[in-house]
């Protein structure tokens, strides 16, 4: 008995129906598409059982998945190494062609290679899609086509080549919903992949407060930020409707969304700076690398307020404030001479919008490591960035129960410290 022909659309990091560029490809082939997720053991191996992020992408899923059997479809759900799945699959179906949205993390690129090369040596036409950003690889670059390794030139060229083309394109996929191989494959609970319920949860995005997001976004206590990031690495968002709104809402909002194709971009062209040091000449810098220490920052004990309440919230939520970020990392490569990799690792398994990326960027930035990052004696003093951020203790008493009861001794002293970074990076520096 023959098999039947079917397209198959793989999600990844695109958890939606709506204004999805490769499903919106896919549903316009000739063969009815099959919508297929894969649970890697490739990465679920090192997550622990109850992780909020694999209840996030299967509740995400579940979503899907309800909107496809309202029109007679479903998504089919795999779990196991990749290549072994693909393998499968094609004896299981006739597969004729393979769509999915491109990621630019080094693990994702080398697994589709991989894929492709299965795919090919089957008779299955592969085609990927830019979807998770606006631009992407070589879209924004110098004259002379390299990549821009400073925010602002980058940021402007964005913004140029962005206006040129405003409002973006959009994609109609419910149009084509008709294109939906009519199936009924069985949902997983999330106990039947290995995992279980966690009590952190991923919230809701708000849009709320865009108008006035400047002047508001620095302070912790207002609780005013977007909650986004999870939506956007995990594409239950399109980046695309939300860069379009964001054009005319606000310009320090748009901006945010444009670093984060930055790093994308610096990761892509640098894949070194996952483990490495963007700029060499820090490689010779002496790190203290002191375990006790960098226990005390996790658990929120290091004796300053602003910094412990931020490993608290992260600790309790998988959230933290931007601002507090930039205080809590600074804190760990500059105060106790961590190195960045440490605290990079720490949040990749702690944060619900954990993203490669922005982690290594953003922590690269704060340790002075990074391109375009904060020069190396630019040292942020806890107490003043509380005063100036936090000056009613509101965040503080939120995240630290017994601040009001006495609260301990900081574990190192400020000015001690600044001095102790700064002469140990500037004998670190290689010239």
């Amino acid at each position: 008995m023959s098999k039947q022909e079917v397209s198959i659309f793989w999600f990844r990091r695109d958890l939606r129906l709506e204004d999805n560029v490769g499903l919106f490809h896919a549903l316009k082939s000739k063969q009815p598409v099959i919508p297929l997720f894969i649970f890697d053991d490739s990465i679920l191996d090192s997550l622990p059982k109850n992780d909020t992020r694999v209840g996030f992408i299967h509740e995400s899923l579940s979503k899907i998945n309800n909107r496809l059997q309202e029109i007679g479809s479903s998504i089919l759900i795999k779990k196991g190494k990749t290549t072994e799945v693909w393998q499968s699959l094609l004896q299981e179906f006739d597969v004729k062609e393979v769509f999915f949205n491109k990621d630019y993390e080094p693990y994702a690129i080398k697994r589709d290679s991989a894929i492709c090369e299965i795919l090919e040596a089957n008779n299955a036409i592969s085609y990927s899609f830019k979807d998770q950003v606006i631009f992407e690889e070589k879209e924004i670059t110098k004259a002379d086509g390299l990549p821009y390794t400073v925010y602002t030139p980058f940021k402007n060229k964005w913004l140029e080549k962005y206006k040129s083309m405003a409002p973006v394109q959009e994609y109609d996929t419910e149009a084509y919903f008709s294109g939906f191989h009519k199936n009924s494959f069985a949902f997983p609970t999330l106990e039947q992949i290995g995992f279980e319920e966690s009590p952190i949860k991923v919230k809701p995005h708000n849009l709320n407060f865009i108008s006035n997001y400047q002047d508001i976004r620095d302070f912790p206590a207002l609780d005013q930020t977007s909650y986004l990031s999870p939506h956007l690495r995990f594409g239950t968002v399109s980046i695309r409707k939300l860069v379009n709104w964001a054009f005319h809402k606000n310009d320090v909002f748009l901006s945010e969304l444009i670093w984060r194709e930055f790093f994308m971009q610096i990761l892509f062209s640098f894949p070194k700076v996952v483990t490495q040091n963007f700029k060499s000449a820090y490689d010779g810098i002496q790190w203290r690398n002191d375990e006790a220490d960098f226990k005390r920052w996790c658990s929120g004990t290091t004796g300053y307020p602003m910094v412990d309440a931020g490993m608290r919230q992260l600790n309790e939520t998988g959230y933290m404030h931007n601002r507090v970020r930039m205080v809590v990392a600074s804190f760990l490569c500059k105060h106790l001479l961590i190195q960045w990799q440490w605290g990079e690792a720490y949040f990749a398994e702690k944060l619900l919008d954990y993203d490669l990326s922005a982690n290594v960027g953003n922590w690269q930035w704060a340790a002075g490591t990074g391109c375009d990052a904060a020069p190396y004696f630019r040292v942020f003093n806890p107490e003043i960035q509380q005063k100036k951020f936090d000056e009613k203790g509101m965040y503080i008493r939120k995240w630290i129960k017994e601040f009001d009861l006495g609260y301990g001794e900081p574990m190192v002293e400020h000015a001690m410290a600044r001095d102790r970074a700064i002469a140990t990076y500037k004998a670190g520096i290689l010239k």
